[in-house]
């Protein structure tokens, strides 16, 4: 046989239990998947400088019924779909930073492989984690036809503390956290709480506050104006009792990757 034959054949069987390989795992029972232990081990990668092509691959592998079955409870959703686009971030960026010239197009692009399919960024915060909203809408206006991905994926309520959780890339952004189910409510918390504290700047003598403009981007989200004031009263960055004018920061959109914290 010839050298050459030798290694078609050799490509070939390679090539085959691949493929037995990627559909024995595809078709894996999801009650035997973990999507969160999978998304932690991921950014738990990027973080220590390992590979991540393995859980990449299984990302990407996933169906739709195995992201429905494994992720049922809002905080299984969340911390999954943080966690994901977090590290997404990190990898794509890192790999291709130039992309984040065009930051409009960048979010746009479906680019994100999981399920068997590329999903935006913007799919994922404006779709999944915030519930078909907008992305313009400022909170206040949701979709009137979501998708299939969306309405199948997304959670129920939405949560104001993702805006603290999410990290674009950029240096306002929140510090990538690696959320875990159990502890995602205390998590949420300490982080919301590190992330105010750090962007927010208050003037007792003219009785305003300078916070990041997340708050007038999502204001919606944080329950408009009255909700944005218990938030900064509940997180101590106001007075309990006082009348503040609250103004909003510029943001700093310069590229920032691997900005870590622990919660």
């Amino acid at each position: 046989m010839s050298t050459v034959l030798k290694t078609f054949k050799s490509n070939i069987l390679t090539f085959v239990l691949s493929v037995v390989s990627f559909l024995g795992y595809a078709q894996e029972p999801a009650s035997d998947l973990n999507l969160n232990s999978l998304s932690e081990q991921f950014l738990t990668h990027i973080k220590n400088n390992t590979s991540t092509n393995d859980i990449r691959s299984q990302l990407y592998g996933l169906t739709m019924e195995q992201l429905e079955n494994s992720l049922v409870t809002d905080h299984q959703k969340l911390a999954f779909w943080i966690n994901i686009y977090n590290a997404y971030i990190q990898v794509i960026l890192t790999e291709n930073p130039d992309l984040y010239k065009d930051r409009g197009s960048f979010f746009k692009k479906d680019q994100v492989p999981i399920a068997g399919r590329l999903v935006s960024f913007d799919k994922i915060e404006h779709g999944i984690i915030r519930r078909s909203q907008v992305s313009i809408g400022l909170g206040l206006v949701g979709k009137w036809f979501p998708d299939d991905f969306e309405k199948r994926l997304r959670v129920q309520n939405r949560n104001y503390h993702i805006h603290f959780a999410l990290n674009c890339g950029a240096k306002d952004c929140p510090p990538v956290a690696i959320y875990k189910v159990a502890r995602l409510e205390d998590q949420f918390d300490k982080g919301t709480e590190k992330f105010l504290k750090r962007t927010s700047t208050y003037n007792a003598v003219n009785k305003t506050v300078a916070v990041s403009p997340l708050f007038s981007w999502f204001r919606g989200d944080f329950g408009s104006s009255s909700g944005i004031v218990e938030i900064l009263r509940k997180y101590k960055i106001i007075p309990a009792a006082a009348d503040i004018d609250i103004t909003y920061t510029e943001y700093d959109w310069t590229l920032d990757l691997g900005n870590w914290i622990e919660l």
